[in-house]
């Protein structure tokens, strides 16, 4: 089985059977990752490229492993450092890159679309890496890998996600993939941080974070845009932390062996208390080592796709 299109942009399109060639590939890429030689030669003669408008740890570093892990040609590229901070458009940036004979562009954008917008000017697969409120598929693909190592399948599995939802491009791709793999997705927030209509998406929005936790087999908490705090969302990260916070009692709700995720960085007493964040329960250092194997999945796949049109 190959990707269908050149880009990875969303999972909202993206099928069951799909999701899980990526995540056979990155069972394969793991071991590879986990070995004593991390090189191989599956990218070599292909080259990548990541163009980040946004500032970024565990996304683009993960990204730059694994395409060096396996052989290509890498570049980095940042707005603030390019010809965009000179005015240059999106679609000629992509054009002068594309012109250099690169095989696949990874890009995180500020605006919603801005990837959809690229992949559509340039003749390189385009993987989006974060696209203003919109999406993030590679996090919530290497989530789903994370949950799916543990528990064999997401099917019937209650997960809860607890947080800004409004805000949250990770929320969105996971809620498209988990619910398309057949779990039971829950949201749970402050009013104002709960997007309008969310429950067309197959999601159940709970009024309280300890209904959402309730025999939840899995609890994802989300960071809290610490930089939406000037718009009044909510009173103060105190109340925040009191109301919505991730702690150890309420975490006692969830099944007992329920797996914490969170896609960081963390607020540390905010959004997740530090006991819960390292306690045996979580999985978030997991995350980070599935990342790269995930990425690895998808930059191998997406340079020996067939040849055809359409994003995600």
């Amino acid at each position: 089985m190959k990707l269908k299109n050149k880009d990875i942009l969303g999972l909202k399109d993206m099928t069951a059977e799909e999701i899980g060639h990526v995540m056979s590939t990155a069972r394969t890429m793991k071991m590879i990752l986990e070995s004593n030689s991390k090189k191989t030669p599956h990218l070599q003669g292909k080259s990548i490229v990541t163009l980040f408008y946004e500032n970024s740890t565990r996304t683009r570093l993960s990204f730059e492993l694994a395409s060096k892990y396996m052989g290509a040609s890498s570049a980095n590229i940042s707005a603030s450092s390019s010809s965009v901070a000179k005015g240059e458009t999106l679609i000629d940036t992509g054009k002068t890159i594309d012109a250099m004979g690169t095989d696949i562009i990874i890009i995180r954008h500020p605006m919603s679309g801005a990837p959809h917008l690229l992949a559509r000017n340039v003749k390189a697969s385009v993987i989006n890496a974060g696209d203003g409120m919109d999406e993030h598929p590679t996090q919530a693909l290497l989530d789903i890998f994370t949950i799916m190592e543990k528990r064999g399948s997401l099917k019937g599995m209650r997960v809860a996600i607890i947080g800004d939802i409004y805000h949250s491009r990770v929320a969105r791709s996971n809620i498209w993939g988990m619910t398309t793999l057949g779990a039971e997705v829950g949201v749970a927030g402050p009013s104002t941080l709960m997007p309008p209509g969310i429950e067309q998406t197959g999601v159940k929005v709970y009024s309280t974070v300890q209904e959402a936790l309730i025999d939840a087999d899995v609890v994802m908490g989300l960071r809290i845009q610490l930089e939406r705090q000037k718009k009044g969302l909510f009173p103060s990260i105190r109340e925040y932390a009191k109301y919505f916070g991730l702690d150890e009692k309420r975490l006692k709700l969830a099944k007992k062996d329920a797996l914490v995720l969170h896609p960081g960085p963390i607020n540390r007493g905010v959004e997740i208390s530090t006991f819960v964040a390292d306690g045996e329960q979580s999985v978030i250092n997991e995350q980070v080592t599935n990342g790269v194997a995930v990425r690895m999945a998808l930059l191998y796949l997406l340079t020996r796709r067939d040849s055809v049109e359409g994003p995600y």
